[in-house]
């Protein structure tokens, strides 16, 4: 490259079609191991464990060690180019039919940490609305107000803001192409409506299931 960094190398290791499946195996937010993610990528063990101390070395995945058992985790950063690369296949490729996941992927789904489809937009332009949060430009934040009604939540946006990680950031939705809320934030709330039952989520999926109550409770609280 003459200028900026060599994306091709970057574009290399996503598109591999072996390592393509392992990293949207991850998506979901879960660790895995070599081994689930050799059958999700119809490879042999061997031939996995190759493309993944590739995935590491370019920073797409991280080792977490348990025991004698390695799982693999997607970053964060790599988790948002691959939302950046479904939006961009959707829109110049002829799309691959999901079959009766598709409209529910759509409506809400895990995306590395946080929810995306329909309801993930809607919660951040709920949130900006009310001006809980600003956003200019990239920069994403929450107002004193928001904090306010966060920390009403039970969030604690003193110790979000603590940790290494943002504690915001707009993510470009694939299927809706509009932003969802990442970071931090975006995490915790997540993890509020799983706690709370109002949701769950699906196994071997990246759908997130709203019960009825939780439902209501989502309107209640992020109503448009």
């Amino acid at each position: 490259m003459k200028e900026g960094p060599d994306i091709s190398q970057t574009a290399a290791l996503v598109g591999d079609p072996a390592r393509a499946n392992m990293l949207v195996a991850l998506m979901d937010g879960r660790a895995l191991t070599a081994s689930e993610l050799s059958a999700a990528a119809g490879i042999t063990q061997q031939t996995a464990s190759s493309h993944l101390a590739r995935l590491e070395a370019g920073r797409f995945v991280i080792v977490r060690k348990q025991g004698r058992h390695k799982y693999f985790a997607l970053t964060e950063p790599a988790g948002e180019l691959l939302e950046g690369l479904f939006r961009f296949s959707a829109e110049t490729q002829q799309k691959r039919l999901l079959g009766p996941k598709d409209p529910a992927l759509r409506k809400a789904r895990i995306c590395y940490d946080h929810m995306a489809g329909d309801y993930g937009v809607q919660m951040f332009e709920n949130l900006k609305a009310r001006r809980f949060i600003c956003e200019d430009g990239d920069a994403v934040d929450v107002t004193p107000s928001g904090e306010n009604w966060l920390e009403g939540l039970g969030i604690d946006i003193g110790g979000l803001r603590k940790l290494r990680r943002p504690l915001c950031r707009s993510c470009l939705d694939w299927s809706e192409r509009r932003s969802h809320l990442a970071g931090a934030l975006g995490a915790s709330l997540l993890d509020l409506l799983l706690d709370k039952g109002y949701a769950r989520r699906m196994p071997e999926s990246r759908v997130i299931a709203f019960t009825s109550t939780g439902e209501r409770r989502f309107a209640e609280l992020f109503g448009v």
